[in-house]
């Protein structure tokens, strides 16, 4: 295969990455419910929403490219956004183009997907922003001709679809309180739903509707309110959370007003049942984060997967995956939607959410109650054991993971979840408590830093929900961060070391590899165009990046779809 890379890729890559990137690397060896956002007629099939459909199942029906053909993969084009960074951006594809966006500065991009030639740029003005984790972006929701975005400093901007220019912008809530938004919106039926993050900054979490056509607030619900005390909850599913409840007691009239800075952030998009209209959140952790004196109770919503009227904004039900959080475990990555057994065997609608616990959560999607938690996906020690002031405690997963913002991939063919794991011993340790102040800055009453000796490393899971037994699980070298992608035979998923994977859905076994030349943090997509297979991923992590590198087989040896 020949390609003329672009000047500066070249040079920013150095001649090794470019000659890797030039070429495959081969591998060791050599329809669910909830699609109706998925277009994928005739010889167009797209990727219209965060998710690829309403499920967010990350699930493209690819034909052409399959276990017998992904070893002529190859690069087809690649776009740079000339904003070098962590590049998380998951791009979405409608009607030939796709829309991408830069974490760095929320610049957003409309590039022809078939050719990767720019068709408009629009540059976002920030203001003050406060924000955890880097900046980060994870792309748009399209609808109605319009491309919805977050930026860092808390709003939610509206664009003509054809040109880039703006129609409206809402400011959702009040950076020097902590939100940021980085998340990418959800669009449906006239709406646009965004949540935010800083609940490490003490915001009042929330998840807000507008309306697509001027940005009027329809609903917003609160995550934390009044009487976020709960029930007191001792254990989850059967494992202690060391509490001391008569203390709490005794301390929440005191903090009776709490809740005010709670946090519950929402990291990522949730997931829609558009026949039911339901709308499936995961909320994060509590303020004041990792140190828990001055927020007795269970302090509900946070780390919660939560089921909402998409019209109203009514809170159906909740479940808590953990009380009282003082580990950072929040509900960080999208709920998906697929069907699954029930204890009798009877199939039912059901949720998911992959937790920063190390659990895969499985609920009855009609009224939140636990179908099953999965086998651990990454080794657990000293889960929910108490910081301690004496030098700390070491605790796996700590705060970073087992999975963390990243989403899953499900592949109702095979039923299976692939989920990308982290496994990273902390060191849990608190800090002063300190009263909260405006102007954000970050509020947090503990610190988690490496165990001695270790670097941790990753792994990538497949599980079956029906069960919540491991079906296969590869080890990687370094935490996985990205996300990943399903086909009827293979599943996608990057390395932050800039390897690119496919996998065989059923065994895990590495068919392909490419080398993008940077770390991958960000979930491939899949679409097609003119009856040609793509696959896209965004390339930029530890090592910096800033390339969309897209990939198809070559024209004369792609199969017909037929």
């Amino acid at each position: 295969m020949a390609m003329t890379l672009p000047r500066r890729l070249a040079a920013s890559f150095g001649a090794a990455s470019v000659a890797a990137l030039l070429g495959f690397v081969p591998g060791p060896a050599a329809q669910a419910a909830g699609h109706d956002a998925a277009r994928a007629t005739g010889d167009t099939m797209e990727w219209p929403s965060y998710g690829r459909d309403y499920a967010n199942t990350r699930y493209a029906p690819l034909k052409q490219i399959s276990a017998r053909t992904v070893r002529s993969l190859a690069p087809v084009w690649i776009f740079q956004t000339g904003k070098t960074g962590s590049f998380e951006d998951s791009p979405v594809i409608v009607d030939g183009v796709m829309y991408a966006t830069s974490g760095v500065t929320d610049t957003v991009f409309a590039l022809d997907a078939k050719s990767g030639q720019r068709l408009w740029t629009h540059n976002t003005i920030l203001g003050f922003a406060s924000f955890c984790c880097g900046p980060q972006n994870r792309g748009v929701a399209v609808d109605g001709g319009k491309v919805f975005y977050g930026t860092l400093d808390g709003k939610l901007v509206a664009l003509d679809a054809k040109t880039g220019m703006q129609d409206w912008a809402v400011q959702v809530g009040d950076p020097k309180e902590g939100l940021s938004e980085t998340m990418a919106p959800l669009a449906w039926n006239g709406m646009v739903f965004i949540g935010g993050s800083g609940g490490e900054y003490g915001i009042r979490g929330s998840l807000t509707a507008y309306s697509q056509s001027d940005g009027r607030q329809l609903w917003r619900w609160w995550v934390v309110n009044p009487g976020w005390e709960g029930k007191y909850v001792t254990q989850v599913h059967g494992y202690s959370l060391h509490r001391d409840i008569a203390q709490e007691k005794a301390d929440a009239a005191k903090y009776a007003d709490s809740w005010k800075h709670g946090g519950g952030p929402i990291w990522t998009t949730p997931a829609l049942d558009a026949k039911t209209a339901t709308i499936y959140v995961s909320t994060g952790n509590p303020a004041e984060q990792m140190i828990d004196r001055t927020r007795p109770g269970d302090n509900l919503y946070t780390d919660c997967i939560v089921a909402l009227d998409a019209h109203t904004g009514r809170m159906k039900w909740y479940y808590q995956e953990t009380p009282h959080d003082v580990w950072d475990y929040d509900a960080a990555s999208p709920p998906v939607l697929f069907d699954a057994a029930d204890a009798s065997g009877r199939t039912v609608t059901a949720v998911g959410e992959a937790g920063k616990t190390g659990w895969f959560y499985v609920l009855r999607r009609s009224n939140g109650h636990v179908l099953r938690v999965s086998e651990p996906f990454v080794p657990i020690t000293n889960i929910y054991a108490r910081p301690t002031s004496a030098g700390g405690v070491t605790i796996t997963p700590g705060g970073v993971g087992g999975s963390n913002w990243s989403p899953v991939s499900y592949n109702p063919a095979l039923h299976l979840v692939y989920i990308a794991g982290l496994n990273v011993p902390l060191v849990d340790a608190p800090n002063p408590s300190a009263p909260w102040v405006y102007g954000g800055r970050r509020w947090a009453g503990g610190h988690q830093h490496p165990a001695p000796g270790e670097r941790g490393s990753g792994t990538f899971t497949a599980i079956d929900p029906s069960t919540g037994r491991i079906v296969w699980q590869d080890k990687m070298r370094f935490p996985m961060i990205d996300g990943s992608l399903a086909t009827p035979e293979l599943t996608f998923v990057g390395e932050a070391t800039g390897m690119f994977d496919a996998m065989d859905a059923r065994t895990g076994k590495i068919l392909w590899q490419f080398q993008t030349g940077a770390g991958i943090n960000a979930p491939p997509v899949a679409y097609e165009i003119d009856g040609r297979e793509y696959i896209a991923v965004a390339s930029g992590g530890g090592q910096g990046g800033d390339a969309i590198v897209v990939f198809a087989l070559p024209e004369s040896a792609q199969p017909s779809r037929d």
